[in-house]
């Protein structure tokens, strides 16, 4: 089907002109189906506003913005060619260095305003032109949630917030707590009209409380977004009575297996309260979340010798010693089973001399964080893809550089920063998601749903809204609840015996690091003017990212909006 829809163009100039795009219907979710009980036209609308989630998400767009902006990441230039290097746009970034005119930054916004928040602004009022139709009802609900969630992002991240019921309409720029007051209301408006059946790839209300959760979580930041937060203890307890409605539903549980949340496979883990649905078939799905910090020397995909990885973002060595730091002596993949999990077990005793044979059904690379030498599949000196065995099952051994010279081991080391030429294998890599097994060139076809909400979440937020409401019996509970949860594979993490805030921060590290979260946790617990590797500036208006230069100054809209302080 295809829809001619039109949009106004937000990251280009603010709603001042239109554009006409011929939109393809992809179906994103079982219940948007075109039968006889919903209407074609409200699937497209709503297909439409949904769809274009997996490109604004990749690693170079939103994930990279958080991310690499983070004492989390870090992406050095590499080798003789600088790969990476993209006109110092990720150095920028890190060190927070960045100006008006960043690519990244500017990626993030476009997709933000124009892909997503513009297309739910057409949805709702296409929906408003058959008001008796109890689809387009429902429809108008969910769109203004969702409408309401990309504010939430754009407040998070450029500390504004823009009112905009109609195309025909010029958006209403609000900041501070006027903007949080009308992400509020209209999410509770809709919260009690939503479908709960439809999720994760939708919106439900159970995904509002949790949005709802983390504006309150956050409002104190939002209110003065370059002074030091104070935490009200009306604030804390909206984010517990949100926290407790999604709770209290009975819809989810924790996953025993941390890393089956991030599973080709998860859209029916019960974790997942709100993610971009990437099951297979879905046009535009993408498998960078995987594929970005790997080596471009691993080959995770025995059926595909053209999938691999691109040596991109490592985590900094600042955020491997918090893991450092909490567990001692004890090596943190041998104390807690969110670090690492080895699916591809090496022999005992044997050494980089050494190779084995396996079959390509059970090659599976290794999750979570990687150090050290590689293992995984080579390629054959005759021309084929990967050395056989003569049984004809894979042969794996340590993997070796293919850049830069074929003298050495991919040997993923600590050390990473950007100061120096960094080698292609610097730096403690993150595979968090599985490597999805249909991605043929190891960029596209991915079919892990994206996580944006999990409810794991739920229960950290409430942790730190009662250790901030000064309950710290109750947040150590929930915060070891989430901690002693995964119990389908050894180590399990002990429970603790304390919390406070450092130790709230730390946690919050441990159970979502490379998921969007830690730029938000630095800001809030008051570690993002930190010193970390490669960078040292401590300017609080780097809190806020700039709004694209060539949007304020775009024809038509002199004086509208009002660049953040510092740029």
């Amino acid at each position: 089907m295809i829809k001619k829809i039109c949009i106004a163009f937000l990251g280009i100039n603010l709603l001042f002109t239109w554009g006409c795009t011929d939109l393809e219907e992809q179906v994103i979710d079982e219940s948007l189906t075109g039968d006889e009980t919903v209407s074609s036209s409200v699937d497209a609308f709503l297909s439409a506003a949904y769809g274009p989630m997996a490109q604004a998400f990749r690693h170079t767009r939103y994930f990279g913005l958080q991310l690499v902006a983070s004492d989390e990441g870090i992406l050095p230039p590499r080798g003789a060619n600088q790969d990476w290097y993209d006109n110092g746009k990720y150095i920028e970034l890190h060190r927070h260095t960045f100006t008006t005119s960043n690519g990244v930054v500017g990626d993030a916004w476009s997709y933000l305003t124009t892909d997503l928040f513009a297309r739910a602004v057409v949805a709702i009022e296409e929906f408003s032109k058959t008001p008796d139709n109890p689809d387009a009802i429902a429809a108008t609900y969910e769109m203004r949630a969702l409408r309401a969630y990309y504010n939430l992002l754009i407040l998070d991240n450029w500390g504004i917030a823009f009112v905009k019921n109609s195309t025909q309409e010029t958006s209403q720029i609000l900041r501070g707590q006027e903007a949080i007051d009308y992400i509020e209301s209209e999410f509770l408006e809709v919260a009690d009209y939503l479908d709960d059946t439809v999720g994760p790839g939708r919106i439900t209300s159970q995904a509002v409380h949790g949005f709802l959760a983390k504006l309150y979580l956050n409002a104190a930041v939002y209110r003065d977004p370059y002074g030091t937060p104070s935490f009200s203890a009306e604030d804390m307890n909206n984010v517990i009575y949100h926290c407790n409605q999604v709770i209290n539903s009975g819809q989810f549980s924790l996953s025993p297996e941390y890393f089956d949340v991030f599973d080709d496979d998860n859209h029916e883990n019960p974790e997942l309260i709100f993610a971009i649905d990437q099951r297979p078939e879905l046009e535009g799905s993408h498998n960078r979340w995987a594929y970005w910090s790997l080596s471009g020397s691993m080959y995770p995909l025995p059926a595909y010798p053209g999938a691999n990885g691109t040596d991109g973002p490592a985590i900094t060595p600042d955020f491997y010693q918090t893991w450092v730091d909490a567990y001692g002596n004890v090596d943190p993949a041998e104390a807690d089973n969110r670090f690492f999990k080895e699916n591809l077990v090496v022999p005992d005793g044997y050494t980089t001399d050494d190779s084995f044979c396996i079959d390509g059904a059970d090659f599976e690379i290794n999750r979570g964080i990687l150090r050290g030498v590689q293992w995984g599949l080579r390629n054959a000196d005759d021309g084929q893809p990967f050395d056989l065995c003569s049984d004809g099952s894979y042969y794996v051994g340590p993997v070796i550089e293919q850049r830069g010279g074929y003298d050495s081991y991919v040997d993923h080391t600590l050390l990473i920063d950007l100061e120096n030429n960094r080698d292609y294998s610097d730096g403690y890599r993150v595979e968090k998601y599985q490597f999805s097994s249909t991605s043929n060139t190891g960029r596209n076809r991915g079919q892990a749903d994206l996580v944006l909400l999990r409810y794991a979440d739920i229960y950290m937020m409430r942790a730190e809204a009662y250790l901030r409401n000064g309950d710290n019996a109750g947040a150590l509970a929930d915060v070891n609840f989430v901690r002693t949860s995964r119990t389908a594979r050894t180590p399990v993490p002990a429970a603790l015996t304390a919390i406070d805030l450092d130790i709230m921060y730390r946690e919050r590290g441990f159970e979502f690091y490379w998921e969007m979260q830690r730029r938000s946790d630095m800001i809030r617990f008051g570690h993002y003017e930190d010193s970390w590797t490669s960078k040292t500036d401590a300017d609080p208006h780097k809190r806020l990212f700039p709004i694209p230069q060539s949007v304020i100054d775009a024809p038509g809209a002199e004086g509208y909006l009002e660049q953040n302080t510092g740029y």
